[in-house]
C-alpha cells in the first residue's frame, strides 16, 4: 500500500495543478486554499518517498524559498501575481534542486509562448487595455510536464 502513496500523491497534485491553471486562465485568480494545499502535501509526499529530514527536507524546503523570494521581487514589480508566485512556490516544495531548474525552464518557455498567443489574440481582436497573463497555466505545465516524467520514464 505504501508503494502506492506517492503516485497517489503526485495525481493529487497533478488534478490541483489542473485546477489552479484552470481558475488563473478563468478568472485570474488561484485561490490561496489551493497554493496551501499543494504546500501542506509536500510533507506526505517526502514522507511516503523516505526522504531524511536533514539534508533532503531542509534543502528543498531551502529551494523552495529561494524560489518565492525571487519571484516575490517579481510581484513586487507588478511583473507576476501573487497567485502565480504562491503556486511556484508551493510547487517546488515537491522537487529537488535539478528539478525545480526544469521547472523554471519549462515554465519559461511555456509562458513565452502563451504570452506571444495571448498578444496575436489581443491584436487580431483589437482589444484595449493592459494584457494580463495567466501564468499559472506555464507554472501547471511546468509541473505537469515534470510528474508526466515520473510516470513516463519510470522503467527508463
Amino acid at each position: 500500500m505504501w508503494i502506492v502513496l506517492p503516485w497517489a500523491l503526485l495525481a493529487v497534485l497533478a488534478v490541483l495543478l489542473l485546477a489552479a491553471s484552470w481558475g488563473d486562465l478563468t478568472a485570474r485568480t488561484i485561490p490561496n486554499g489551493l497554493n496551501l494545499a499543494i504546500a501542506l502535501l509536500a510533507t506526505p509526499f517526502w514522507w511516503a518517498n523516505g526522504l531524511p529530514f536533514w539534508p533532503d527536507v531542509a534543502l528543498q524546503v531551502g529551494v523552495a524559498a529561494l524560489v518565492f523570494a525571487v519571484f516575490a521581487g517579481a510581484f513586487a514589480i507588478g511583473a507576476m501575481g501573487g497567485g502565480d508566485v504562491k503556486l511556484i512556490g508551493a510547487l517546488a516544495l515537491w522537487l529537488p534542486w535539478p528539478a525545480v531548474l526544469a521547472l523554471l525552464v519549462i515554465m519559461s518557455l511555456a509562458g513565452g509562448a502563451l504570452t506571444l498567443a495571448m498578444l496575436i489574440r489581443k491584436r487580431l481582436a483589437r482589444t484595449a487595455g493592459a494584457l494580463e497573463i495567466p501564468y499559472g497555466v506555464a507554472i501547471a505545465f511546468g509541473g505537469l510536464w515534470l510528474i508526466s516524467e515520473r510516470f513516463l520514464y519510470q522503467f527508463g
